[in-house]
């Protein structure tokens, strides 16, 4: 009797676990919808119809402190990342005879998906824990009231360059990481797998096409976007105080590392289903 009245209560308890699931990913999804529309909005009253003042400035400033000083990062980890696919995939190429194509699976990996996937990673802790941070504290201070009781949109002053600059910063810091890592791999491959150089770099651009390279871009310009926004929303929903910024910036990390790479998986649908794999 006790199991039998005890089952509704465990079937009803999972299922406002997946009402609640449910509810927080459309909030989510929904809170950034909001959020890039009234981005978009001040864009066009700002960059394009030149009501107000666009801010390039701050547009500059953000683009250095989020995109310039990650390039270290990223050339780092993209170059160890090109290195241990050239180590891991010889073993099984030399089984058929086959190392030289090596080049080939390094350079298709890290234009396609590696470079920047991992350019959006590196980009996610080191920049977009540091905006949710900031925007939180200024939040627990009161200085986006503040800015409010000036008739200062926080979302023009504060936000829009963040999210742009974002975006641009990760499209070039991808087009570094494609470079740091297809060079490390092909350091590797010449030196230690005894691939020619000639032999290396004819198989790297006979493999590659311009829509691998350009389909990399468009997937950095969205992780990008994505990850400014994640950033700024939970930055400007802070609440209690300095543990609200640290869930803040925790919030941040986990979430955007698990939106892009959704949003990889469906871009990579995507242009499978059009036929966009630069296949030859």
């Amino acid at each position: 009797m006790s199991a039998a009245a005890a089952q509704p209560g465990i079937l009803a308890r999972g299922s406002h676990f997946w009402a609640d699931l449910w509810i927080s990913v459309f909030e989510f999804l929904g809170s950034l919808w909001y959020l890039a529309a009234d981005i978009s909005m001040w864009f066009w009253r700002t960059a394009i119809r030149r009501r107000q003042p666009f801010g390039a400035d701050a547009l500059a400033a953000q683009m250095i402190r989020v995109g310039v000083r990650s390039i270290g990062i990223v050339v780092l980890v993209s170059a160890a990342i090109g290195m241990i696919l050239a180590l891991q995939t010889e073993p099984s190429l030399a089984q058929f005879g086959q190392t030289d194509k090596v080049a080939n699976l390094v350079g298709i990996a890290v234009m396609r998906e590696l470079g920047p996937l991992i350019a959006a990673i590196v980009l996610t802790g080191f920049a977009g824990a540091s905006i949710a941070a900031e925007l939180g504290t200024m939040v627990v201070g009161e200085e986006i009231e503040a800015l409010r009781t000036m008739a200062i949109s926080p979302i023009r002053f504060l936000v829009m360059p963040r999210v742009i600059s974002t975006a641009i910063s990760l499209v070039v810091l991808a087009v570094i990481a494609d470079l740091a890592a297809v060079g490390a791999g092909g350091l590797i491959g010449i030196t230690s797998l005894d691939i020619p150089y000639e032999v290396y770099r004819a198989n790297t651009l006979a493999q590659l096409a311009p829509i691998d390279f350009l389909t990399g871009l468009l997937k950095a310009g969205a992780f990008g976007t994505l990850l400014g926004l994640i950033a700024c929303r939970n930055g400007l929903r802070v609440t209690g105080g300095a543990a609200g910024v640290g869930r803040a910036t925790t919030d941040t990390v986990v979430q955007t590392v698990i939106v892009v790479v959704i949003a990889d998986l469906l871009f990579t649908a995507v242009f499978y289903a059009f036929g966009w794999n630069g296949a030859n």
